[in-house]
């Protein structure tokens, strides 16, 4: 399990780095993922993220954060064998965004910024919440992760 982090934004964010790399070790024990991954995360700002969801995926406004799956099957064709991690995917936030919306939803920056990240990586992982079913289970998931993660930090 790799993460490659990119602080595109103030190095008071640099401490992510730790937060994700927690999150996904938790979220990989949980879910039994026992592929050696790397996922590379960025931190942007509202123009950068704009310019994403705007040439990718044609929604020409600011979001908290997106995410690019590298695997969208789970075929044998370009499998890399041994210790090489196999880039799972891209996740991209939008710190501004996420702070927005802490406030307006009542929650710590800190909280909003890791969930934005556990969001992400279940979609690498192939998770989705596009009907109602699929949120049934996705939405508990997040929650499950970082309740898993905070009290793995208590110990």
């Amino acid at each position: 399990m790799e993460l490659a982090f990119d602080n595109q934004l103030d190095e008071q964010y640099d401490f992510l780095e730790g937060e994700y790399a927690s999150l996904m070790a938790t979220a990989f024990e949980l879910l039994s993922v026992s592929q050696n991954y790397e996922v590379d995360v960025s931190l942007v700002d509202d123009e950068t993220i704009h310019q994403i969801n705007r040439d990718y995926r044609h929604i020409d406004r600011v979001t908290d954060v997106i995410s690019f799956a590298f695997l969208d099957d789970d075929s044998e064709a370009g499998r890399i064998n041994g210790d090489i991690p196999r880039l799972l995917g891209e996740i991209f936030i939008c710190v501004p965004q996420a702070l927005r919306q802490a406030k307006e939803i009542g929650n710590t920056d800190m909280r909003e910024l890791r969930f934005l990240f556990t969001h992400g990586l279940l979609h690498l992982l192939g998770y989705d919440h596009m009907k109602k079913e699929d949120e049934e289970i996705m939405f508990p998931l997040q929650e499950r992760i970082i309740e898993e993660d905070d009290k793995r930090k208590k110990q």
